[in-house]
């Protein structure tokens, strides 16, 4: 464990090397600062309430369209398994969210909703794919062997899924939660600098460019990336610490 921090420490390391190289090499701090200066930048936001604020609107809009995705996505794959044309019924849509840019996907549901709506409905559409493939796919993948040995000794529905489906599921899960997090914070932050969201992390970032801000562009870029590499710690943890005392009860 030790071993993998120290690695992923070195390449952050060398990672900023390199842009550093290529900072003195270009010679045009306002096209490509160097890296202490984007530092300089981002210690500059952290004492400001404002910079707080719109990470915190950035946060419950993908919270408000992450939360119905997980619910949704996990009902639609245990419709599936008992029904299977549900499957063929959501296929077209699934396969619109997938593949549909991101950028598309936001001037398009501009015309239906208002611009503090529209982050968290593009958070909505791109989680739901991911946690309704990985659970079905999940549940594909459990054993079926072990289910019906409960059913042969009436264990309850409810225990079943809890002791049985659900250990197996988790992993699925897991991954779901993780990967989704990360394309939610970026999906999110694009919609919202195209409907240029008031209060937003987006906005910031729109900011930055109008005002040709590239420290203060990449600064805000830096924190999107902490604050997602964050929140998919913490969906990990709370996925874990769920789906195992859950199985417990």
């Amino acid at each position: 464990m030790r071993r993998k921090a120290v690695g992923r420490l070195l390449s952050v390391l060398l990672a900023l090397t390199v842009w550093e190289i290529a900072a003195l090499c270009f010679r045009i701090p306002a096209l490509l600062p160097e890296p202490w200066q984007v530092g300089r930048r981002l210690l500059e936001l952290l004492p400001k309430p404002a910079a707080w604020r719109s990470v915190g609107m950035t946060s419950l809009r993908i919270l408000l369209g992450f939360l119905p995705a997980v619910l949704l996505g996990a009902a639609a794959a245990a419709a599936e398994q008992k029904f299977p044309f549900v499957g063929t019924l959501l296929w077209p849509w699934v396969t619109a969210m997938r593949s549909v840019p991101v950028a598309s996907l936001t001037v398009i549901c501009l015309i239906w909703f208002s611009a503090g709506k529209l982050a968290a409905f593009i958070t909505f559409l791109v989680a739901f794919p991911l946690f309704y493939a990985g659970i079905a796919s999940g549940i594909r993948a459990a054993d079926p062997k072990l289910t019906e040995m409960a059913k042969r000794f009436d264990v309850p529905a409810g225990k079943r899924f809890r002791c049985i489906l659900l250990p197996q599921l988790r992993p699925w899960l897991h991954t779901a939660a993780v990967s989704s997090v990360g394309l939610c914070w970026k999906a999110c932050a694009a919609a919202e600098v195209i409907g240029v969201v008031s209060g937003s992390v987006g906005e910031q970032l729109y900011l930055s460019k109008v005002y040709f801000d590239v420290a203060g562009l990449l600064a805000w870029t830096v924190v999107i990336i902490l604050c997602s590499a964050a929140c998919e710690k913490l969906a990990g943890l709370l996925t874990d610490l769920i789906c195992g005392r859950w199985s417990r009860q």
